[in-house]
């Protein structure tokens, strides 16, 4: 476990080059830290870990580093690392929490119970008018409405919501917002609320970073309301990280002529709750609040609900061998399927610590593929 502390310069410096170091993501650059004890003893240990993994693992430059906090502090923007107090528990809680968030604005929203409203990019006028209502109602209720800065329903929540206090999560660097469009609703909502991405300051974002983007949205909130999503959209996505992260799923309805409610009209046939106003939002939340639940218990997530997978499975190639006993012993008993490590162990006849160290390895050289709940399977 890391230990909850505010981080020295130095440190935080640290972990911002261990985190920006090509081939390590969030589960890794853990799993390294708890193995290592901290970021700096992990980048000196850096060139045997590459060596071991078989992967090239390349740091930033420091100067690089030092440019971007520069840029950082113009901005008025600030690291905020996933060990500190100001960091957000739930977010915290999720198995690929970002290290390291780079947030513009105020730290304030972050600390009440946040809910997620996202939907339609090209939302009818009627569903940005809904949207606007509901984030109103739900932040005169005590929440932090959260969404990702999107065109549609995420503009209507944010915009409703800025005396308040919202959160934006964007895909890009705060030095590149999307749609730039957003650029001065984003310096709005950095008054009262705040601005929030986990990538490099001048990063433009591709399409594969809204995903990521994505689990941020629903790792920070309690629950997330699904406005107007069509079959396929970015919305069912983060209806599926929801569902993964153990957060409440609920959708409002639509009429079923209109192509933008398909996928949200799905949802509530599978089981998504049904929104009519915020008093449903609040009706399913506020016990959250009151009792909050435990840790989520580390197993395949059971649920009715069926999303479009990203990519269609082939028939898996024979294992390699890594070279290494015990991550042999995991690539045996790993498959295409999503396993919990605790049946790593029972499967593998090691003991937890082992099978953490084998799987960070297998991690570093692209062998595994990490999923929600703590789950893993060979690639």
């Amino acid at each position: 476990m890391i230990t909850q502390r505010v981080l020295s310069d130095e440190e935080r410096f640290d972990w911002l080059r261990l985190i920006r170091c090509d081939g390590i993501g969030p589960i890794s650059f853990k799993g390294l830290l708890e193995s290592h004890g901290s970021a700096r003893a992990v980048i000196e240990a850096l060139p045997e870990i590459a060596k071991r993994s078989g992967r090239a693992l390349k740091l930033p430059s420091e100067a690089s580093l030092k440019s971007e906090l520069q840029a950082m502090t113009a901005h008025g923007a600030r690291f905020l690392a996933s060990c500190e107090p100001d960091y957000p528990l739930a977010l915290a809680a999720i198995d690929a929490a970002p290290p390291l968030l780079a947030i513009r604005g105020s730290l304030t929203p972050l600390s009440r119970p946040m809910v997620a409203i996202v939907g339609a990019r090209n939302a009818s006028a009627l569903g940005r008018r809904f949207a606007a209502t509901m984030a109103g109602d739900l932040a005169k209720a005590g929440f932090t409405i959260v969404s990702g800065l999107a065109r549609g329903i995420d503009e209507a929540a944010h915009s409703a919501t800025i005396s308040s206090g919202t959160v934006g999560v964007v895909a890009g660097g705060l030095g590149h917002i999307y749609p730039p469009q957003h650029e001065q609703l984003a310096a709005d909502i950095g008054t009262a609320g705040c601005i929030i991405s986990e990538t490099p300051f001048d990063w433009v974002a591709t399409a594969r970073d809204f995903p990521k983007r994505n689990r941020i949205v629903s790792g920070l909130s309690l629950g997330v309301v699904i406005i107007e999503a069509a079959a396929r959209s970015g919305s069912l996505i983060t209806a599926r990280l929801a569902l993964e992260q153990g957060r409440e799923l609920m959708a409002a309805p639509g009429s079923p002529l209109d192509p933008r409610n398909e996928g949200s009209n799905k949802l509530l046939r599978e089981g998504a709750i049904l929104i009519r106003h915020a008093g449903d939002v609040l009706e399913t939340l506020t016990p959250l609040v009151e009792h909050p639940p435990p840790p989520p218990i580390r197993r395949p997530v059971q649920t009715r609900f069926t999303f479009a997978s990203a990519a269609e499975q082939g028939e898996a190639p024979p294992p390699i061998s890594s070279g290494d006993p015990d991550q042999d012993r995991l690539i045996a008993v790993l498959g295409p399927s999503p396993v919990a490590m605790d049946e790593l162990v029972r499967a593998s006849g090691l003991d937890a610590r082992r099978v953490q160290l084998a799987l960070l390895e297998l991690d570093l050289s692209g062998r595994i593929e990490r999923h929600g709940n703590g789950l893993v399977s060979l690639l």
